[in-house]
């Protein structure tokens, strides 16, 4: 899985699967645009994979600015070949009769627009060259309800449905669509859960869940041909087959 010369933006790039997808695809020799809020985060991260990397403070519910994160990566490596929607959050967590309407509309705009304004910025770029590789991270709560999630699975279903739309209309024109579903990974988002104290997914142990490194390793194979047969879908890390064709058993 050579990635040598490729050009990778990831959102939601300051910790967690955003964080450890950057530091694989650097170690792999591509070039790693980290686009986040958090910006000393996404500087140290920067700082440290050094000069294929490139730092970009951004609000993905802002359209103009993910487009602008898109132009500025293109043009500092000289295009774009890859782009992981990844930034997204859980809350707000709750019964729906009690949800902050304000509060349950903001995950919508991160979990769902925000991954619509990546794609929308970054297709035409890709279909003028050619070539290009999406995947938007999902959950198995976009294919069923989760109690407190009426938000999350909301956005993540919507998400889903943007995935196989996009893909119908741009494989023929050689850009690559498809979704991965992690399961529970070893993140900030899980602590919230936990907080939160709601449905099964908070009862969980810390060990039930997946370092943030297998999706990382994952993401970087569902980039080569090998991940073909899933596009327009999700790939999900729960099951065994894909954890073997990945190499985490």
């Amino acid at each position: 899985m050579d990635l040598v010369g490729k050009t990778l933006l990831i959102t939601g790039a300051s910790r967690g699967i955003g964080a450890a997808t950057a530091r694989e695809f650097a170690a792999r020799g591509a070039n790693v645009a980290l686009v986040a809020r958090s910006t000393d985060e996404i500087a140290v991260i920067a700082g440290e994979i050094g000069e294929k990397a490139l730092a970009i403070p951004c609000d993905v519910s802002r359209h103009a600015e993910i487009e602008a994160a898109v132009n500025a990566t293109a043009q500092t490596f000289g295009g774009l070949d890859i782009l992981i929607n990844n930034a997204g959050v859980v809350d707000p967590i709750g019964d729906l009769a009690d949800a902050d309407p304000d509060a349950w509309a903001r995950a919508i705009d991160i979990n769902l627009k925000g991954v619509m304004y990546g794609m929308r910025a970054a297709l035409p770029g890709m279909i003028a060259q050619g070539h290009g590789t999406i995947i938007n991270i999902s959950s198995g709560a976009a294919h069923g309800p989760v109690e407190g999630w009426t938000a999350y699975c909301s956005s993540k279903a919507g998400a889903f449905m943007l995935t196989r739309g996009a893909d119908l209309e741009n494989r023929a024109k050689g850009v690559r669509i498809l979704g991965l579903s992690p399961g529970t990974v070893a993140t900030q988002m899980q602590r919230t859960i936990k907080a939160s104290g709601v449905n099964a997914v908070s009862q969980l142990d810390w060990s039930d869940h997946i370092p943030p490194e297998w999706p990382a390793k994952t993401l970087a194979w569902m980039c080569t041909p090998a991940a073909d047969t899933y596009l327009g879908q999700d790939v999900s890390l729960r099951e065994q087959s894909i954890r073997e064709q990945v190499g985490l058993v």
